[in-house]
């Protein structure tokens, strides 16, 4: 497995080895015991998710649970492409309001580590993407929260090159990170 660490502490891109013939390939996608070897700890998934975004230029985020229910996250691309985003919004963070940016497609077969204490979203780039992604816990929506996909003080270049984003309401109606009372707090902050 290759591992890549990003600006965000945490946050990293993991890469399977994929191994191919005539046939198609194998990978193997998942690994406790590697993934604790990639990441520095062990770490208890206990739901996957799986959702398709039938239009080019879908965002789904910024989202995040609050503790006591926050779930790190495992992210894949099942089918087509999607550029996947972590922000810091860990109090105290030195790289608080800050974003990393991975494309994720079936043919990298890129996957993202996004730990508790950061908002995720994506955006598609291809039509009938399927994301699928591990959760650290199950979800609890008395503590959703999402910040705006858009928020200029955050910044985040979505590369949608002009297409239209398709939103839920939802999204489209958060705020932003001014006036953000996070939720989070950095490991050393607690």
């Amino acid at each position: 497995m290759e591992i890549e660490r990003t600006a965000l502490e945490g946050v990293v891109i993991l890469t399977p080895r994929r191994f191919g013939d005539h046939r198609g390939f194998f990978s193997e996608s998942y690994s406790r015991r590697a993934f604790a070897e990639a990441v520095g700890r062990d770490v208890e998934f206990v739901q996957d998710n799986h959702s398709l975004s039938a239009k080019v230029g879908t965002i789904r985020g910024l989202h995040f649970q609050a503790p006591p229910r926050a779930q790190d996250k495992l992210v894949r691309c099942g089918k087509g492409a999607l550029f996947d985003v972590a922000v810091d919004i860990r109090r105290g963070s030195p790289t608080y309001g800050q974003w990393v940016g991975v494309e994720l497609s079936f043919e990298n077969g890129r996957q993202l580590f996004v730990p508790a204490g950061f908002a995720h979203g994506f955006a598609t780039r291809t039509a009938d993407t399927e994301i699928i992604y591990k959760c650290t816990d199950y979800y609890a929506p008395e503590t959703e929260g999402a910040l705006n996909w858009a928020d200029p003080a955050v910044g985040i270049d979505w590369g949608l090159g002009g297409v239209e984003p398709v939103l839920s309401e939802k999204d489209a109606a958060a705020g932003g990170l001014h006036g953000f009372e996070t939720p989070f707090a950095r490991k050393e902050d607690r």
